[in-house]
């Protein structure tokens, strides 16, 4: 299998480290009490002694992240090459589940259903889910005139519904006065592949619209019809290519497009690291799943205007045992890189994501340490 490697160039975005600290597995809550990964090490595996080819497949909201993580370490071990296909959550899980790739990227973490497939894939060892990347999903559009405006869950739930069709639509101007709205037809655009970032928005959008969105959450989009795109980089390019188009985005993907301030209690929020970081800490790992599976629920009803529930924690996905012990070290010393110091900050300046805790990192090294040759 040919895989491509990514050649886009993350927006340089400066954060402070972030205090978010995750419980452990089977604990209630996800709270904070850390600031930054807590360890100095660049991830280059036995001194740069590695070599050799590493395969990975999926989410393209890490795309940027990912370029910043495959760069870093292939720098401190030059015999490695690092390849990663931003195909999508859904179909990178497809290939890492086939055996096809060694780690997989992915905005939700596994069903139970995949982690028994997985059982295979593994050698009978588990999995390794580590929640790498924390950045906020963000309603984007390109209006000519605006370039914020405030939505709540039921108006989003319209708009993508295909029930409010003018940007000037009173459901809209009621959130939004003094804002000079122009009676442009609005044009939603969606992903057309199963997506991470779809289940997280959709997720959002059914815990905060009501009846106004009757479908459930998924992978895939629920409402038929209307504009759709192949990853992030097709939705921003066809929101970027007409005016009065809207989709749903990593916010390291925005750019210049126009953003919504979402509906939080009584407030509306921007988008930004540090809340998606607080609603991340707010919310509960999964319990009942091995301790190298570090899965989290958000709380996507928070109403502290602290938080942007509307977030996405996208995983890197591995086995604890495989069969090839070339492989196995490769996974262990890529993914030790992306969990450190220098491979958060790295995401942090090309992505704007939140760096993982002290104590998140303690879990996530504990899992990548288990990983080894079956």
């Amino acid at each position: 299998m040919n895989l491509s490697r990514l050649t886009r160039v993350g927006s340089a975005v400066a954060i402070g480290a972030l205090a978010l600290s995750l419980a452990a597995c089977g604990s209630d809550d996800a709270t904070g009490n850390g600031t930054g990964s807590g360890t100095s090490t660049d991830g280059a595996a036995n001194g740069g002694d590695l070599s050799g080819e590493l395969n990975g497949a999926g989410s393209s909201a890490q795309g940027s992240a990912m370029d910043a993580w495959r760069s870093g370490f292939q720098s401190a071990n030059s015999g490695v090459t690092v390849n990663y296909d931003p195909i999508g959550s859904g179909d990178g899980r497809k290939q890492f589940l086939s055996g096809a790739v060694q780690y997989a990227g992915s905005d939700a973490y596994l069903t139970d259903d995949e982690i028994s497939q997985a059982k295979t894939t593994c050698q009978n060892g588990d999995v390794v889910e580590l929640p790498v990347y924390i950045s906020p999903i963000v309603v984007a559009f390109n209006l000519k005139g605006v370039d914020s405006l405030n939505l709540d869950g039921p108006t989003v739930a319209k708009i993508f519904d295909g029930k409010i069709t003018k940007w000037d639509d009173p459901a809209i101007a009621k959130l939004n006065d003094g804002v000079k709205l122009p009676s442009t037809a609005i044009t939603p655009v969606h992903r057309s592949d199963d997506s991470g970032t779809t289940e997280n928005f959709t997720q959002w959008v059914k815990a905060n619209a009501g009846d106004a969105w009757p479908y459930e959450a998924s992978q895939t989009f629920p409402v038929k019809g209307g504009q759709s795109a192949q990853g992030t980089s097709g939705v921003v390019q066809t929101i970027q290519g007409g005016d009065g188009t809207v989709g749903y985005i990593d916010a390291s993907q925005a750019g210049k497009l126009g953003t919504a301030k979402i509906k939080v209690g009584d407030s509306f929020v921007a988008h930004s690291a540090d809340a998606a970081a607080a609603a991340v800490a707010k919310s509960k790992i999964v319990s009942g799943r091995a301790a190298s599976d570090i899965a989290v629920d958000i709380d996507r009803t928070l109403t502290d205007s602290s938080t942007y529930p509307l977030v996405l924690v996208s995983y890197d996905i591995a086995c604890t045992s495989y069969s090839d012990a070339n492989q196995a070290a490769l996974v262990k010393g890529f993914l030790s890189y992306v969990i450190s110091d220098a491979g958060q900050q790295a995401a942090a300046s090309a992505a704007g994501s939140a760096p993982i805790s002290k104590d998140l990192y303690t879990k996530a090294q504990a899992a990548v340490d288990a990983i080894k040759a079956g």
